[in-house]
């Protein structure tokens, strides 16, 4: 990763640093991200470095105390030392933060495609995200997705887009959270429910 940074909300960085919101708004709380990583002023949001170290400190947690995460952590973010300096070394003990930064640079180039095939338009389904150059929202793709619907079902469903588009889609709603209660198709457009076609099977069993 360069030094250039970027400002994240808590859900993109739980997405880039694949962790839950939870784990994110932890290292705040809990005091184990140093204070030049993140600000609370409006409201939370991490630098895209800071994804780093809450991916390191979450991954590797079955192999190092936590005391020896957070120690790895001042240490890697003293600031006379580089940005992207991948070794952390202790004493005795040599920490190789190469990996989280590989990928969290993966990530996060990632989550910029996300956002680059996402559009709002006020003339398209009322200003609701959809992908861009067509009329599919996102939040439909996205719960197909969660759901654990089968991609090929849901390409079939929706013939305009690409496995792709797809993925980056429910990285997108992963990464921007709908408040409230969203109404969500689970199903794509061109499957009948199967609430109803037990429905159906159940009738015909009572007139038999």
């Amino acid at each position: 990763m360069t030094a250039q940074t970027y400002t994240l909300t808590p859900a993109e960085a739980a997405v880039v640093s694949r962790v839950t919101v939870r784990d994110v708004h932890r290292m705040i709380d809990e005091h184990i991200l140093p204070e030049s990583f993140y600000s609370t002023d409006p409201t939370r949001s991490f630098t895209s470095h800071a994804c780093v170290f809450i991916s390191f400190y979450f991954r590797s947690a079955d192999r190092l105390t936590s005391e020896a995460r957070q120690r790895a952590i001042r240490i890697a973010s003293e600031p006379q030392r580089s940005f992207d300096s991948r070794l952390v070394q202790d004493e005795f003990l040599t920490i190789d933060l190469g990996a989280f930064w590989k990928d969290v640079k993966e990530s996060l180039e990632r989550l910029q495609a996300a956002r680059a095939i996402v559009v709002s338009d006020p003339e398209i389904l009322s200003g609701a995200p959809v992908i861009r150059g067509t009329r599919v929202p996102v939040c439909h793709v996205a719960a197909s997705v969660s759901s654990g619907i089968p991609i090929d079902r849901i390409l079939s469903a929706y013939p305009s887009l690409q496995r792709e588009q797809v993925d980056l889609a429910a990285m997108y709603a992963e990464a921007n959270p709908q408040r409230g209660r969203p109404r969500l198709r689970v199903a794509p457009p061109n499957e009948q429910p199967r609430r109803k076609q037990r429905g159906i099977s159940k009738q015909r069993e009572l007139m038999i």
